[in-house]
């Protein structure tokens, strides 16, 4: 599953969320990188724990609350906060898979990565290059939203990040522990979930084929759920 999520933050939450983090310190991006990152990432990002990349997170957060496909797809139960990066004059991330454990800052326990998402957070015709990369089962996909927008794939495909080579690539990346661990199970309840609320429109909510479709959903995910 690789999804687009548009407009996810507002125009106006994308301006609040630059004018905060251009502001702050940026810092090499091997920071926080897994072994295998480390030896292909070249960016810049946002420490943790500065106070920039907490209340811009926050944002975000609020913003994955209150949209209805995020909830569906992902199935969260744990997101680890958002961060930060740039890529500019060059700057790229290589072929990598994400780690599958992350361990949440200022202690606490770990997140299971079962999803990763980028939110982009500048215009795609202000930078040349920057395009997300992510190998699927249905080939190599390239990715590059519009400010506001964001993807969703999973966290243990291979992917990348291509070299920037005009102007500036921001944007928030973090993963999503989701109730559901498997991936073919969580695409096949968003698939029902999408028909339910499709046939819903077309029949009525009250329809007796919705009430027994809506409790098979309901059926399937406490058999599937992880929590």
């Amino acid at each position: 599953m690789l999804l687009p999520l548009h407009a996810l933050l507002s125009q106006e939450e994308v301006a609040r969320l630059r004018a905060l983090i251009e502001q702050a310190d940026w810092v090499d991006g091997n920071a926080t990188s897994g072994h295998q990152a480390r030896l292909v990432k070249n960016n810049l990002q946002l420490p943790e724990e500065s106070p920039e990349a907490q209340q811009g997170g926050q944002i975000v957060l609020a913003a994955l609350a209150r949209h209805a496909g995020f909830i569906a797809a992902a199935l969260p139960v744990k997101i680890y906060p958002p961060m930060f990066n740039s890529y500019a004059g060059g700057q790229a991330l290589g072929l990598h898979v994400d780690n599958a454990v992350r361990p949440l800052p200022r202690g606490g326990t770990s997140v299971r990565c079962d999803l990763s998402m980028t939110v982009f957070l500048e215009e795609p015709d202000r930078y040349d290059g920057g395009e997300l990369t992510i190998e699927t089962a249905f080939g190599v996909q390239q990715v590059k939203l519009g400010a506001g927008d964001a993807v969703l794939y999973p966290a243990g495909s291979l992917h990348r990040v291509e070299p920037v080579t005009r102007g500036r690539r921001l944007a928030s990346f973090f993963w999503i522990q989701s109730m559901v661990r498997d991936h073919e199970a969580r695409s096949a309840l968003l698939d029902l979930d999408q028909s339910i609320q499709q046939l819903s429109g077309d029949l009525g909510e009250g329809h007796a084929g919705l009430v027994k479709l809506t409790g098979l959903y309901h059926n399937l995910l406490r058999r599937w759920t992880d929590v």
